[in-house]
């Protein structure tokens, strides 16, 4: 290759191996179909390799043109961080946080405002999951989860931990006659997420037999569990960070001790592309610091 290519060709491939199609980077870069096509002509020129094949009605990247555009994205990214860490302003630029439905409800959406008060040129931008594990997704800057999976080029640092137990409104519990009294349960409605696993696992670690789960309510997300606990509608196997808040000013309550998954725990991963990346660093600085805050809270359920 004789030149350096053009940083619109660059963009031109990142953008369209990263949407999959010409028309969406097109829209992404504000250019014409017809422009995308010109600059990666331009590009398969400089690289003297095919960048797109057409299969049949289809237009498709080629595998050597996907590892060369994956190349392209974290020199972008460099690039992208060089510029915010010689920045004469503080921070400035976008982040992308991905993290589970309950966890970004029941926390992130109630605290961020902090992060944007210390860095208001910083765009946030968070999106959710129901794959607590997902850690893959190339347009995601930091990923937050529910457990974690090792995986190569991929930092990962607890958070906090975390108990699932029993949780109801004051209201509810005061239905029945005796607080702590495991018989409760005969005549409890019992909330459930998606099935009657977290149930059946609390009644076997309590003693109690895993089929007494199996009625109540169940519900596709977390979200809507919480709405109809603190409703009064059942008692439900809740998270205690997410609904520390709740616990804390009595809104919750908690009549059993015993609780599940005490081995898990929310961690944070980051791509080894994005260590670097002062926004990244920043925001997981902030993170770990509130939810430090909220872990001394909880203690004092």
């Amino acid at each position: 290759m004789n030149r350096f290519p053009s940083m619109q060709a660059l963009r031109a491939i990142e953008s369209v191996a990263r949407n999959g199609a010409l028309w969406r980077a097109a829209s992404e870069l504000n250019l014409t179909r017809s422009a995308i096509s010109h600059q990666l002509r331009l590009l398969e020129r400089d690289l003297g390799f095919k960048i797109l094949i057409r299969t049949g009605n289809q237009t498709e990247i080629t595998p050597r043109a996907m590892a060369y555009a994956e190349d392209v994205r974290r020199a972008l990214s460099m690039i992208a961080t060089s510029t915010s860490r010689r920045s004469q302003n503080g921070l400035t630029g976008r982040l992308t946080i991905s993290a589970p439905p309950g966890f970004a409800s029941a926390w992130l959406c109630t605290n961020m405002s902090d992060f944007i008060a210390e860095h208001p040129d910083v765009v946030l931008n968070v999106v959710t999951t129901h794959n607590l594990v997902a850690t893959a997704d190339p347009d995601v800057d930091l990923f937050i989860t529910f457990d974690c999976e090792n995986r190569a080029h991929l930092q990962v640092e607890p958070l906090m931990s975390v108990e699932f137990t029993p949780l109801c409104s004051p209201a509810y519990l005061s239905q029945f006659k005796s607080f702590n009294d495991l018989g409760i349960l005969r005549e409890a409605t019992l909330l459930h997420m998606g099935d009657f696993t977290d149930w059946e696992q609390w009644m076997q670690l309590s003693g109690l037999p895993p089929e007494n789960a199996h009625r109540g309510i169940c519900f596709s997300d977390m979200n809507i569990v919480f709405t109809a606990v603190m409703a009064g509608e059942g008692i439900a196997i809740g998270d205690t960070v997410l609904w520390a808040k709740e616990l804390r000013e009595g809104k919750l309550m908690r009549p059993f001790s015993a609780a599940l998954h005490t081995e898990s725990g929310y961690f944070i991963c980051t791509p080894d592309e994005n260590l670097s990346n002062p926004i990244v660093q920043e925001f997981s600085k902030w993170l770990k610091d509130r939810l430090e805050i909220s872990k001394m809270g909880q203690r004092k359920i």
